[in-house]
């Protein structure tokens, strides 16, 4: 069975700065492109950043792009969100997804295309 948990989230002021984690078990995380996802309260799901099972490309939605960097560590089966400088807007439930296989940067960023979610972790970023 596939368990995707993320931890790191939690309130900070705008501006400040948090790291999120992704732990992966039950698949093989080694060959799996990993995406970070958000959603708002009344809004739809939206995509953050994705990265290759190879750690390379890395694709960011433009809101974030220069303030979110995500990065993976495949021998502790764990992908992780560094987010900077950040806006009241960030706030939401922030989710992982993955992957079997290598997709196409643009491919990367469509939710249909992940198999395996985590529960979410909250953000929220005080003005």
């Amino acid at each position: 069975q596939v368990q995707l948990v993320e931890s790191g989230g939690g309130l900070v002021q705008a501006g400040g700065s948090l790291r999120l984690s992704c732990a992966v078990s039950g698949r093989t995380f080694s060959n799996s492109d990993m995406g970070w996802f958000r959603q708002a309260p009344g809004k739809e799901r939206e995509f953050v950043a994705a990265i290759r099972w190879s750690g390379s490309p890395t694709v960011y939605a433009d809101s974030v792009k220069g303030r979110f960097s995500i990065s993976r560590d495949n021998g502790k089966n764990t992908v992780y969100l560094q987010m900077n400088s950040l806006k009241p807007e960030d706030t939401a439930v922030y989710y992982c997804a993955a992957k079997h296989g290598a997709s196409a940067p643009s491919t990367m960023t469509r939710g249909e295309v992940y198999r395996d979610w985590g529960q979410g972790t909250q953000v929220t970023v005080s003005s």
